[in-house]
Formats: structure tokens, sequence, C-alpha cells
């Protein structure tokens, strides 16, 4: 049985055969011949809040043919102290798949584990795979329309931020993946842990120059500063990356085709200014789209047969 829990665990053509189902889905959707998830039900488990992610998974399993139950995890008797396990056991008895948001990542390995049906983690605090795709399919796109386009392994990206976030560590998985270069623009404690810096296979540069890192890249992309859960770190946070915010000083190092991307929500005036997100609104929210794209590209790849 197949799962989506981490793109570690994703050979490259899975990333390509994901892409592609989610490249047809955006093509035909309003005119698909298939419903691969009719007399399905899936669940939606979460206990993270959540706008772009839920409303992709609810739509695009209604659009496939399947419906929906959203539980909201403070709800179930996992609110409780009920194991993971034990309701994963129930749910896997009563539903057809299962799309997990939590902040622990071993909450998702442990359902998929014991609830026996295709798990999918739409968020933990270690990695954000569904994101990427979504990130990939928009930049495969990009790409594609310059007068000289490029492929996924031929463009270069530049984080700019937290490289400790789930995002970041979702994206060096990508590059290694792709091999494609993957700089890091972050304060020496925020950089991704060792362990991820060791299995780069070289397609990782960390720096704390910003500016080192958006020079000839063809993305550059940033997330919050404060993620879920960090609430009380938020001033020491503000502080300590405010160098690090996407504006158009910064961008006018990097070549004129670069394009910015963010995974939303967006505070506008910390880690990006107005002026930057308006500019470049029309790339971000072509990303926050083809979420639901991405999201059926990944349901037709795990119930493929």
């Amino acid at each position: 049985m197949k799962h989506f829990l981490s793109l570690a665990d994703l050979a490259r053509k899975d990333f390509d055969d994901i892409l592609e189902r989610a490249a047809r889905h955006k093509r035909m959707r309003g005119n698909e011949p298939e419903r691969p998830l009719g007399g399905q039900s899936w669940g939606l488990v979460f206990s993270k809040s959540s706008t772009r992610t839920r409303v992709s998974f609810e739509v695009g399993i209604r659009e496939m043919g399947g419906r929906v139950i959203f539980l909201n995890s403070g709800e179930l008797q996992t609110g409780r102290g009920e194991p993971v396990k034990d309701t994963a056991r129930v749910l896997g008895r009563m539903l057809h798949g299962a799309v997990i948001r939590t902040a622990s990542h071993q909450e998702v390995v442990d359902f998929a584990r014991y609830g026996g049906i295709p798990t999918i983690n739409a968020l933990t605090d270690e990695e954000h795979p569904c994101q990427i795709i979504a990130d990939l399919l928009t930049a495969r796109e990009i790409l594609a329309s310059r007068d000289r386009p490029k492929t996924l392994e031929g463009m270069s990206v530049a984080f700019v931020g937290d490289g400790t976030s789930n995002v970041a560590t979702s994206w060096i998985h990508a590059a290694v993946r792709f091999r494609f270069p993957l700089f890091i623009a972050a304060p020496g404690e925020f950089w991704p842990r060792q362990e991820l810096r060791d299995r780069s296979e070289g397609c990782l540069v960390c720096t704390e120059d910003p500016v080192e890192a958006v020079r000839g890249t063809d993305l550059v992309y940033t997330d919050v500063w404060v993620s879920m859960g960090m609430e009380a770190e938020r001033e020491i946070r503000i502080r300590k990356f405010r160098g690090y915010q996407i504006h158009s000083g910064l961008l006018g190092e990097a070549p004129g085709e670069a394009v910015v991307m963010h995974c939303l929500p967006a505070y506008r005036g910390l880690e990006i200014t107005d002026e930057v997100l308006e500019a470049h609104q029309r790339t971000i929210f072509d990303q926050a789209e083809n979420r639901l794209h991405a999201q059926k590209g990944i349901l037709s790849w795990l119930t493929a047969r």
C-alpha cells in the first residue's frame, strides 16, 4: 500500500508521475472522464488550522468523485488520550483514505502503519510535502513559458528565511531528487540540521548572506518567520530574521527573470514587503491554486492500480 508521508520516500519517477497527473487534472478540470475516488469516503484529520490545504483537499476529493468528512482532532478521542494507533485502526475500517495535518510527524507515520488505508501527510512540524508538489508544478509551468525554457533540473532556488522550517526541509528533499542547487539564506542557528545537510548530496548551500543566495537563481522563495506553535518566540524570531526580508533591493541582486514564491499565509512587512508580494502576486496565487491540482495528482498517484 502506498502512502504520501515524506518526499524523501519518493523515487524520481514518483515525482514525475505525480506532477504529470497534477498537470493533467489541471488541464481537464471540469471535463474529466473518470472519477477515480467514486464510492470512496476520505477523512481529513486536522489538528492545525488551514485554508489552502483543507479547501484544496475537500474540493479535490469531491471533484474526483469521493466524499469527505472533516475531523478536527480536538473533537476526537485522541484529544482525551486515545493512542493514535487505536484511532487509526477504527478509522481504517470506515474510511478509504486519510489526510493528516498535525504537529508530530510520528503521528502521521503511526496512522499509516496502523490504519491500513492510504495516508497523506498534509503538514507536520518536520515536513510539508504537498506544498512542494504544488511549488514544483508552478515552477515547471513558469520555466516552460520562457523564451529559453528550462526544466526543473536546470533551475536554481533560493530559500530566504527559516532554514529549519518544514517547507525548507521538503525543498531539500526535492533538490536531491531533481539535482538542482538550493541555496538557503538564514542565520546560522536556523540552518537545516546537520543530518539533512549531510544527505543533500551536494545540492544544498547554506549561507548567512541573502544576497549570495539570490544571485543567479530562478526562484526566490520565502515563508513565515513564526510558524504555528511558535507564537511565544515571535518577537525573538522577528528580531533575528529582520535582515532576511524579501524586498525590492534584495531582488535587484537576482536575475531579471527571477520569480518570487510564497506558500502563504504571508505577513506583509515581515518576511516579504507588500510591494514585492503585489508585484509577484500572479505567481504566488497561481502557486496557491496549484495546491488543488497537486492534491489531485497525489490522490491519483496513491490510488492508481
